[in-house]
């Protein structure tokens, strides 16, 4: 059965990230996406060749949309990432709570809510949709009893989001995920505290959280060395 991870105690630091995001930037954003022979090389060394295909079919997914709005750019993001093996951190990794790049996630075809999550957010950005709209969102899973990461899409400030979900194949406004209760959200811009099944109140800035810190600083680095 697919459950989601049931660990959300971030670390809070409070260090500045802006060069580690602007060189994410420069990588992810939309048609400049690429991954280089190198990158797919060592992918294929370490994880086996099916992940280097895993990796080019994300690759063109990306440079070959052609979609026509952010609907379906989400239908297509979250059917791609939603076909990866649901798999615990500690089984998978080794450590009780551990944020994977979207290499590392594809490399080993599976990961963790977070995973699934990250993986769609860096994704729909590189294919064009503003980061203001997409929010990497904690919510207990009223259904297992456990906290959960799912990612939320604001087509306008104040809107009531859509939920990309790996436990679901569907995604549907957050007013019909009754069985989703919103903790928090961040994205590279800030943190914000979920009291509603919205945005919510912001809370500062997302380099407070020291797992997607250290995500970003291994995306930076294109680190394949767990």
């Amino acid at each position: 059965m697919v459950k989601p991870t049931n660990n959300i105690e971030p670390t809070f630091l409070f260090l500045i990230v802006a060069l580690i995001f602007l060189f994410i930037a420069s990588i992810i954003n939309g048609q400049t996406f690429h991954l280089d022979t190198e990158l797919l090389n060592k992918a294929e060394q370490k994880y086996g060749k099916s992940a280097r295909l895993r990796l080019v079919a994300w690759e063109d997914l990306i440079i070959s949309d052609n979609s026509q709005g952010d609907l379906e750019k989400l239908e297509k993001v979250n059917q791609f990432f939603n076909q990866m093996e649901f798999v615990d951190d500690i089984d998978h990794w080794g450590e009780k709570d551990y944020w994977a790049t979207p290499i590392e996630f594809l490399g080993t075809l599976g990961g963790d809510c977070e995973d699934f999550t990250i993986a769609k957010y860096f994704t729909l950005k590189a294919m064009g949709i503003e980061e203001e709209k997409l929010n990497l969102t904690y919510v207990k899973a009223l259904t297992y009893n456990v906290h959960h990461m799912v990612l939320t899409y604001f087509s306008t400030p104040g809107s009531e989001p859509l939920v990309l979900d790996n436990l679901v194949p569907d995604i549907n406004p957050a007013s019909q995920r009754k069985d989703l209760l919103p903790i928090y959200s961040f994205n590279g811009s800030g943190l914000w505290l979920a009291k509603q099944r919205g945005r919510g109140k912001l809370a500062g800035s997302s380099s407070r959280l020291q797992r997607w810190q250290d995500l970003v600083q291994r995306m930076s680095m294109d680190n394949l060395e767990k």
